[in-house]
């Protein structure tokens, strides 16, 4: 079986922050690591070159496909903050959480299990803990440590 692409790195995310540019992009980036720590009570962990992850969790799909990868987190990307929230897809309760959550925090753009957003001032920041913390306990509920 081959193994995924990204993997946990020996990278200290302190120094993967610090190198972030620009400035406002290493600002906000900052604040998303104290709301994730915060939120998940874990040390994050580089995984592949730029994404910060808070836990990490596997699973094997029903094609047989085993998964390693982290339970949330995000990247400071150039254009915009990838947040990788996957535990919203994790059940139907937590979907419908989620998508009224949605609903009320400001200008974003998502993909399959990302999150995109352009800068925090953007969006309700109080909203956004909520997202977190139902998607946190999404992936608790689906994948108990």
């Amino acid at each position: 079986m081959a193994e995924a692409k990204t993997q946990i790195t020996a990278v200290d995310p302190a120094d993967f922050l610090a190198a972030v540019e620009p400035e406002r992009k290493r600002e906000e980036a900052g604040v998303l690591d104290e709301l994730f720590r915060k939120i998940t009570g874990e040390e994050p962990k580089m995984w592949g070159p730029s994404i910060i992850g808070y836990g990490q969790y596997r699973t094997t799909y029903d094609s047989g496909r085993e998964v390693h990868w982290l339970r949330s987190g995000f990247s400071p990307r150039k254009a915009k903050h990838s947040l990788y929230l996957m535990g919203g897809y994790c059940d139907a309760e937590a979907g419908e959480r989620r998508d009224a959550l949605l609903a009320k925090l400001g200008k974003y753009k998502t993909g399959k299990s990302c999150l995109y957003i352009n800068k925090l001032a953007d969006v309700d920041m109080d909203v956004l803990e909520d997202l977190l913390r139902n998607d946190w306990a999404a992936m608790a509920r689906k994948y108990p440590e």
